[in-house]
């Protein structure tokens, strides 16, 4: 059988090559230098908390806009909480957008986001220093540097550069985005959430810097119960859209980031813990969380002191830029793969019972959105297996049957491909695997 592999793009590697560690030391350091960024701390100071903060990383983008030709659109977004465990008292949680609209599918988008606030040891504690340097300046820097690099480029889909308030009291700047998003109708294919990409050594004093970890989650949560009742007899429990979105970005990083492994994590995030991808999961968006392997929880949410020669606290040295840096390459050159690439597939649909073959079919996409689609690749794998193992390019169809490889002991997908040989993530048959319309 033809292996799974994708072509190979070097505009791609170029822009893996062009984020820069040094830029995001640069921009880590003046986040940590806010002293803390708590959501509900100081909002007045140019200087100090999460206001001085957010006007920042929004002078940075519309910096980089700038430099563009205004390319990117940005602007607060931000509702008042109250009456939460976490934000008791009316408070405006503020997020910064930043988007570069695709030349011809422009409501199509992919995301990365980072999330802007800080926290220590009581997460009520809003006055004392909580520098959040890899928690999660380091998630802010990456983003803010993949829109330095993405802006040069054009794409026929549009990205969206996110940094969201609210994480650590309780999601809040992911659940406005998302909700925000399903209002106004955006056909949000991928979220990349970046939260702690910057530590390399572990708690357990493993060190290692050749390594990442995405989570993503199985079955979504949006489904009903009459397809619940179809993918208990098709399948479909771990090729959710986040599901396959993760298997994307493995098989981005394998290709073109150099010494680095992706883990996929079959969960939605740590053990009992969360992240703001969860909320774009919670209303049916394809979001999984990027992040490092080794976590020090003595750096997390830790009140700066030292204690029996231990020094807690999410400072400034505990962060590998370099590292960080690469993880960032990982998430720039997913987006713009994804950009780049035709819309995913939709109305996936797969036949084949009792029978020697098996056909899948789907609806083709829009000629003037995806002028760049050359054609469909159908991938398989042993249903034991975690990555597409098989493939075979099937042309500019919406139907194609696999002769003599039998439904029953393969999983089954299908992907766009470009004229330039990039792909969009695969997209699993039924409501299952769905990636939208």
């Amino acid at each position: 059988m033809p292996t799974a592999a994708f072509a190979d793009n070097q505009q791609l590697h170029k822009i893996a090559s062009e984020i820069s560690a040094i830029r995001i030391e640069t921009d880590i350091k003046k986040l940590v230098g806010f002293g803390t960024r708590h959501t509900l701390s100081e909002t007045e100071s140019d200087t100090r908390g999460i206001g001085a903060a957010r006007r920042w990383i929004k002078a940075e983008f519309d910096k980089i806009s700038a430099e563009c030709g205004g390319c990117l659109t940005v602007y607060y977004q931000s509702e008042t909480i109250s009456g939460e465990k976490r934000i008791p008292n009316p408070t405006e949680v503020v997020s910064v957008i930043a988007i570069q609209k695709g030349q011809t599918d422009p409501s199509r988008y992919v995301v990365m986001s980072g999330d802007i606030d800080s926290r220590v040891s009581d997460v009520m504690n809003f006055t004392a220093d909580s520098p959040g340097a890899n928690d999660n300046a380091s998630g802010i820097a990456g983003t803010i540097e993949a829109a330095r690099v993405l802006s040069k480029y054009k794409f026929n889909g549009s990205i969206i550069y996110a940094a969201l308030s609210g994480e650590e009291q309780g999601l809040f700047g992911g659940k406005i985005m998302a909700k925000q998003a399903k209002k106004d109708g955006w056909r949000i294919k991928a979220v990349l959430n970046n939260d702690m990409i910057g530590n390399i050594q572990g708690v357990n004093g493993v060190i290692n810097n050749t390594t990442a970890r995405l989570f993503s989650e199985g079955t979504r949560p949006t489904e009903t119960d009459k397809e619940a009742i179809t993918r208990r007899f098709t399948g479909g429990e771990v090729d959710s859209p986040s599901r396959n979105l993760a298997r994307y970005v493995d098989k981005i990083a394998d290709q073109y980031i150099p010494n680095l492994d992706t883990m996929m994590i079959y969960r939605l995030d740590r053990f009992g813990r969360g992240g703001h991808h969860r909320p774009f999961n919670q209303v049916g968006f394809p979001a999984i969380r990027i992040m490092e392997t080794n976590e020090n929880y003595n750096r997390q949410h830790q009140d700066l002191r030292t204690e029996n020669g231990v020094n807690y606290g999410d400072t400034i040295d505990g962060v590998n830029f370099d590292y960080a840096a690469k993880l960032t390459s990982l998430n720039a050159v997913s987006l713009a793969s994804m950009a780049m690439a035709p819309t995913p597939p939709s109305n996936v649909k797969i036949e084949g019972a009792v029978k020697p073959d098996t056909t899948l079919s789907w609806t083709l996409a829009s000629a003037s959105e995806n002028p760049q689609l050359a054609g469909y690749k159908i991938y398989w794998r042993f249903t034991d297996s975690s990555q597409w193992q098989f493939s075979r390019s099937v042309g500019k169809v919406s139907e194609f049957t696999l002769k003599n490889v039998v439904i029953d002991n393969y999983f089954f997908g299908v992907a766009s491909v470009a004229i330039d040989g990039t792909e969009s993530p695969v997209v699993f048959p039924g409501a299952a695997g769905s990636f939208g319309n």
